[in-house]
Formats: structure tokens, C-alpha cells, sequence
């Protein structure tokens, strides 16, 4: 008893440690802000990560999953829940999961995964010395929007007016996404119509607005919300014949026209093995932040088409995948 109440009394200083050690199969806390439809692959990868380091899920780890359905005021509680049950390690695959398992807990150790800045949001101290009880992996994704401007140019040299879809719950991924956009914009000598979409129900009307604008291309800005919605947003793009580019590879290969931006499998990944290093027993402040450097660049030659658009071969010989 007296050892026992030792290490008690101990508290947070070991608090990782005795957790992964006091259960028979450790228990990690995986929360996301979408739903997990459309994150197979993503989750695919978290698990292909986890098994890179000797853990699969029922056999010597357990994964509680929490998805907040696009309602990010339910992440709190969902944190909170799993804070109680004082799960090993915490998954944050998205930016406002990131947060709110940040304010929930400074004992339990924490590995985001984000297309967010983590220093400028507030998680880390740096990326070489997080410091802390958080450590994670951050998609190459701020700083893309002026590319897939250029794209989208290059795609549509005649288009003035171009749209930027943003979800504006997405806070600083939002606001980044509206400035870059504005930017490129007046560097290629184009306008931008910024169009505001917080739910799944308002992608008729605003896809609406868009065609009724006469928007010659649009920008959907990355993020959970609208990844987890690859496939309806490539079908709407093709009803509404808008010429669109995006981030993820899910978006083209259902049909939409062009997707730039990291792999987010690989990310998702590299989060994995973090979370496979924390219970066997290494520390988040001794794993640096890792950043995605895989830039990839996919073409769907059949929605060019059906949007009577001519490819550049020299974009046609730059893409990684180019869908027909």
C-alpha cells in the first residue's frame, strides 16, 4: 500500500507512463471533428502507423473512437470522456480536436494531426520542442491556396472571377484560407468571391450561388468538414458544372476536376507511429512536430472534358495521378 500510494502521489509527472502500464491493453482515445464517413482511408493509415510499431487494434490496443458528427461544440465532453477514463494516449486528428484535447488535459499525452500552423494555434511551444504533454504531425495545407490558385489560372486562363468555399467554424483555417485567396488573386489579377458553408445541408444553396455568380473556378478550402464530404462536393461540382480544385485525392477520383495538397493518409500515418512511441513508454516533448512533405497534384481528364476544357499537356505531365 505505501508503494502504491508513492507513486500516487506522484501525480501528472508519470501520469502516461502508469497509464499504458496499469491496463491490461492500453486504450487510445482517437476524436475527429467530421463523421468518419469518407475517413476510411485516413483511419487506414492511423492504424497502418500503429501497426508499424507492434499495436493492432483488439489484440494488444484498444481505439475508443469519437467522431463529433461536424459539431464541434460536442468535442469538449468528447475529450472530457475520454480524459476521465484516463485513456493512454489521445489521437486529435483534427484541428478543433487538437484544441479542445489541449484545454481538456495537461497529464495525458496528445498527438494531433492538422493542416493547421500548431505553434501559431497554440499547441506546441515549436515545432523542434513542442514541450509539454502535445507532439503531432501537420499537413503541408497552410500556404497551398496560392498554388492551387495558379492551377486553377493555368486550367482557366480566361476565368476574372474566381470563388473560395470556406467553412467559417474551421476559425484560422478559414481566415488563413480568405487571405491567401485574396492574395493570389491580386497577384494573378482575378477576383474572389468568398462563399460560407457551415453545413452539409447548405451545399445545394451555395452551390447554387455559385452558378448564379458566373464564377469561372472555384477553391474549396481544406479541412475536416470538407473532406469528410469529398465525394458529394466532386458530384455537386459536376451538376452544377463549376470547375473546382481541391485538396484531397478523394475529390478528383470521384470526379472532381483537380486536387492539390498533402497526403493526408501519410500524415495520418506518421500520427500513428507517434501514438505507438508514446506507449512504449517516450515522451511528447521528446517527439519533435513532423511535417507533411508530399505534395501531390491529381487531374480528372473526364470532368475536363465534360466541362469543355482543354489541358495543358505540361499540367497533364506535372500531375501524380491523372484520373480518366
Amino acid at each position: 500500500m505505501q508503494r502504491r500510494q508513492l507513486i500516487a502521489s506522484l501525480g501528472g509527472a508519470i501520469a502516461w507512463p502508469l497509464v499504458a502500464r496499469a491496463q491490461t491493453k492500453p486504450v487510445i482515445g482517437f476524436v475527429n471533428a467530421a463523421s468518419p464517413k469518407g475517413y476510411a482511408q485516413q483511419v487506414s493509415g492511423f492504424l497502418k502507423g500503429l501497426g508499424e510499431q507492434g499495436f493492432v487494434d483488439g489484440r494488444n490496443v484498444v481505439i475508443e473512437y469519437r467522431w463529433g458528427e461536424e459539431h464541434n461544440d460536442r468535442l469538449p465532453g468528447m475529450v472530457a470522456d475520454l480524459v476521465e477514463r484516463k485513456v493512454a494516449v489521445i489521437a486529435a486528428t483534427s484541428a478543433p480536436a487538437a484544441i479542445a484535447a489541449k484545454k481538456a488535459t495537461g497529464a495525458i499525452p496528445i498527438v494531433f494531426e492538422t493542416g493547421l500552423d500548431p505553434v501559431a494555434a497554440g499547441l506546441v511551444s515549436s515545432l523542434d520542442r513542442p514541450g509539454g504533454n502535445v507532439t503531432g504531425i501537420t499537413q503541408m495545407n497552410i500556404g497551398l491556396t496560392p498554388k492551387r490558385f495558379e492551377f486553377l489560372h493555368e486550367l482557366l486562363p480566361n476565368a476574372k472571377l474566381v470563388g473560395v468555399m470556406v467553412n467559417p467554424s474551421d476559425g484560422r483555417l478559414a481566415q488563413t484560407t480568405i487571405e491567401e485567396s485574396k492574395d493570389a488573386a491580386k497577384r494573378l489579377g482575378l477576383e474572389v468571391s468568398v462563399f460560407n458553408v457551415t453545413s452539409a445541408d447548405d451545399f445545394d444553396a451555395v452551390f447554387g450561388k455559385v452558378a448564379e455568380a458566373h464564377i469561372g473556378g472555384l477553391v474549396i478550402s481544406g479541412g475536416p468538414f470538407f473532406a469528410a464530404h469529398s465525394a458529394q462536393l466532386a458530384a455537386l461540382t459536376q451538376r452544377h458544372a463549376v470547375p473546382a480544385i481541391f485538396q484531397y485525392r478523394e475529390f478528383t477520383a470521384n470526379g472532381g476536376l483537380a486536387s492539390y495538397g498533402s497526403d493526408i493518409t501519410e500524415s495520418y500515418r506518421l500520427a500513428g507511429i507517434y501514438c505507438g512511441r508514446i506507449l512504449k513508454g517516450e515522451k511528447p516533448a521528446d517527439l519533435p512536430v513532423q511535417q507533411g512533405t508530399k505534395v501531390e497534384l491529381y487531374i480528372n481528364t473526364k470532368a475536363a472534358k465534360a466541362l469543355g476544357l482543354t489541358l495543358p499537356i505540361t499540367l497533364l505531365g506535372r500531375a501524380d495521378e491523372v484520373f480518366e
